[in-house]
């Protein structure tokens, strides 16, 4: 123990310390930067999803007056986004996204030049000016057609139109488990392509720095570092004349943990006329040209035996990952993390898995919150639902046979679980959702002949990912760990800088308290710099639930280390050993006399201005630097969602009357900051399930362009959540918290749409796939003949 401070801050809800700023108008995003001589940029995108290019006429653009310039890609000379796994190409496909489009053109909206003007209404009316002329090509808009044995390539390299084809795990005898089994239940499942939507559209301003002799390039983006490898290598030039500047973020939620490639093509431009150069997306290209997601089919079944327990797991997942490979994450991402992690919190002794990517004429795919684990979970809470009504079994009970209990526990995924509390979850959710008298109104309901169901999903949020785990899929950039920086001052404040990057999380505080606690001081003490590339080496950013995890980790680490130096620098001047001091509320005092302290102020002013004074074996200043990662296989939060809808048979809607959260995200560093995590998760994962969902029609033309088409929920369709927590300590991370960000929308769907089918049973009609639309709900609850009904 290095602190004797008993008013401990992690684990407390401390006022977020973002919201004084943000809430005042004082927050600075992207689009606030106005620099002297800015120029604005906008794009010329694809009006055909599959095609070549005979011809780009960008003559009449350059006459538009103000506009000032316009390239393509001969223009710009730029090097190709290409992620990579390591893999033998029978496996993987790396395909080159160019940063503008140059011969080909393979979905609507993909970037083909750019134009730059005076102002961004300019820069609108040169892109109307824009001639290019193409040779169509038969698009691919479903996965039926993406693999049918004819079908025309999406890129000519790969064969039958796959990416990936994966077989991760495949045990032996898992067929004749399968025949012998009492009880064999299937599920076929597909969920709906989204957009992560947040709420600031992406956007980057670039410009160059002759002094520094450096390309400065201001983007929202969820990994400034990867941004900087990519343009560097785009653009020619070395890592160090580029800096990357991530300002305040309004959410990214995935979509902005890739590299994009307007942000490159913004910087090329700045570069080509030594003028600063702005470019915000406008919510057309948001919705319908950016980074989508979700897009799969799950064809599964599991073997249980007379009493309810899984005997065995057989699944194929196929994954529309659109036209392009997404950097660093590969279109692997999505068919890799379902085959891996698909058994989830239950005991799955036999597993067989084939996860495929298929490439179509879509805008390409990103990680989205949760990435496959909505789409999986939903498979295998369906399967847990299928299989208790063949087996006359109560939902939650079947679920209590199965769920792991004893820890650690590898699985037949070969993954190992840290400790966690899945049964404990599932009963005080199932206890919450009988205490509030929601069965008891079901039955009343059902007297009165309305339609309300409860549902269930029990499932595990792997965070905090190490290299450990990504070197797992092969990646050829292999993200995991993370650096940071605790660094005092003569005055005694503290600054820490992270490789981290905050969209919405609240890193401003929690990074905070933890680094006060550490130290044994005030709060207002110390302020957290994030998102700049000359301030940390390196850094991987913000996703996968990884900032608290492994960021927190590399934070509490820097700080440790400089406690104990503050420690070293006080035993010295009294002239006994470090074990005999400790820190508290800003000073460091002896134990065999708490009376007796040294401030931080008196500390800091013998490290920097007489470091004379110091021992040999101690350097001037008061900087730490510490680096973190998660060398297992992870840590495993863990949840229940209880929920309950109605289902109204004049409109098909399905409203939705309670909502219960029961999380383990290990040590809550900031337990409000965790139930935000949880509503906000909690509504996109409902959005998903109820609402959202980009179709195409035959020709590859998007379907929603405007939220005019594209649906989300507003306030009146999400219900008050009601969150209890459990905590289970990390024993991977500094701080025992394992990660929080995704687990309300892994969750959501799959407790939504069993409550759904719940509220269905006396119809016979079971639903599987999502959204769920009033169409749908109308139809199910429409009264049949016995020759019609499914």
């Amino acid at each position: 123990m290095t602190s004797a401070k008993d008013d401990r801050l992690v684990g407390t809800s401390v006022a977020r310390r973002e919201d004084p700023r943000l809430l005042s108008g004082r927050g600075r995003f992207v689009d606030d930067i106005e620099l002297p001589g800015m120029l604005h940029a906008q794009f010329v995108r694809s009006t055909v999803a599959h095609g070549t290019i005979t011809e780009i006429d960008l003559t009449r653009v350059r006459q538009v007056p103000g506009v000032v310039a316009a390239f393509t890609a001969a223009d710009l000379e730029l090097g190709d986004i290409t992620a990579q796994l390591g893999r033998p190409l029978s496996e993987f496909v790396p395909t080159a996204m160019p940063v503008l489009a140059r011969d080909r053109v393979r979905y609507v909206g993909e970037p083909v030049a750019v134009v730059v003007a005076r102002d961004p209404y300019l820069a609108e009316d040169g892109l109307e000016a824009a001639r290019v002329t193409y040779a169509p090509l038969p698009p691919i808009t479903c996965e039926e057609q993406a693999l049918a044995p004819d079908a025309p390539r999406v890129h000519a390299e790969a064969a039958g139109n796959t990416l990936v084809d994966v077989g991760l795990f495949a045990t032996e005898g898992i067929d004749e488990i399968f025949d012998q089994a009492p009880c064999v239940v299937h599920v076929d499942l597909r969920t709906g392509r989204q957009n992560a939507l947040p709420l600031e559209t992406r956007g980057a301003v670039a410009q160059w720095d002759a002094r520094e002799e450096q390309l400065v390039l201001h983007t929202c983006t969820q990994t400034p570092h990867q941004v900087r490898t990519v343009a560097s290598r785009c653009l020619r030039l070395d890592e160090r004349a580029v800096r990357v500047i991530v300002p305040d973020m309004g959410g990214g939620f995935g979509l902005k943990c890739v590299v994009g490639r307007e942000e490159i093509a913004t910087a090329a431009a700045a570069l080509r006329l030594g003028r600063p150069v702005k470019w915000i997306e406008d919510r057309k290209d948001a919705l319908s040209a950016s980074f989508l997601a979700r897009e799969q089919h799950y064809t599964v079944r599991a073997a249980f035996d007379a009493d309810g327990r899984i005997l065995g797991l057989d699944a194929d997942v196929v994954c529309d990952m659109g036209a392009y490979s997404c950097y660093p994450f590969t279109a692997g991402i999505e068919p890799l993390m379902a085959s891996a992690e698909m058994p989830g919190v239950y005991k799955v002794p036999a597993y067989r898995v084939r996860g495929r990517a298929i490439t179509t004429n879509k805008a390409p795919t990103a990680p989205y919150r949760g990435v496959s684990r909505p789409s999986y979970v939903m498979a295998m809470e369906r399967l847990m639902e299928r299989a208790a009504r063949e087996l006359r079994l109560d939902p939650v009970e079947i679920r209590r046979r199965n769920v792991i209990t004893d820890f650690p526990y590898t699985g037949v995924n070969n993954i190992t679980y840290d400790p966690g509390s899945y049964l404990e979850s599932l009963d005080l959710c199932e206890r919450a959702v009988r205490e509030a008298g929601w069965y008891d109104r079901q039955a009343a309901a059902t007297a009165e002949g309305r339609h309300i169901g409860i549902g269930y999903s029990c499932f595990s949020e792997r965070t905090g990912y190490g290299s450990a785990a990504f070197a797992q899929r092969k990646m050829e950039v292999v993200p995991g760990f993370d650096l940071a920086e605790v660094r005092m001052d003569t005055s005694g404040a503290v600054t820490a800088t992270t490789g981290t990057i905050s969209h919405g999380q609240s890193h401003e505080t929690t990074m905070a308290q933890i680094v006060a606690d550490a130290l044994g001081l005030d709060i207002a003490k110390v302020k957290l710099h994030q998102g700049d590339t000359d301030r940390i080496t390196y850094g991987w950013g913000t996703f996968a639930s990884r900032s608290i995890a492994v960021g927190g980790s590399a934070v509490r680490l820097a700080a440790g280390k400089l406690g104990d130096k503050l420690r070293a620098i006080a035993a010295d001047e009294w002239g006994i050993p470090p074990e005999e001091t400790e820190l508290d509320r800003g000073r460091v005092r002896r134990r065999d006399d708490p009376d007796v302290a040294l401030t931080y102020e008196h500390l800091a002013d013998t490290a920097y201005l007489k470091s004379h004074l110091l021992p040999k074996d101690i350097d001037p200043g008061l900087t730490a630097t510490a680096v973190f990662d998660v060398h297992n296989d992870g840590t495993f939060s863990n949840a229940t969602h209880g929920v309950v809808v109605e289902l109204h048979e004049g409109t098909g809607q399905v409203e939705i009357l309670a909502y219960f959260c029961v999380e383990d995200c290990g040590v809550a560093v900031n337990p409000q900051v965790v139930e935000g995590q949880c509503r906000g998760g909690i509504a996109q994962g409902i959005s998903g399930a109820l609402f959202e969902q980009i179709t195409y029609d035959a020709q590859g033309e998007p379907s929603a362009t405007s939220f005019m088409d594209y649906k989300v929920p507003t306030a009146h369709e999400i219900p008050e959540v009601v969150i209890h927590h459990l905590e289970t300590p990390c024993a991977f991370t500094a701080t025992g918290a394992k990660g929080a960000g995704e687990g309300g929308t892994i969750g959501a769907p799959a407790a939504v749409l069993n409550a759904v089918n719940d509220a269905l049973r006396p119809t016979g009609v079971e639903l599987d796939d999502t959204p769920i639309t009033p169409e749908t709900v109308h139809r199910a609850l429409t009264p049949r003949t016995p020759e019609q009904t499914p």
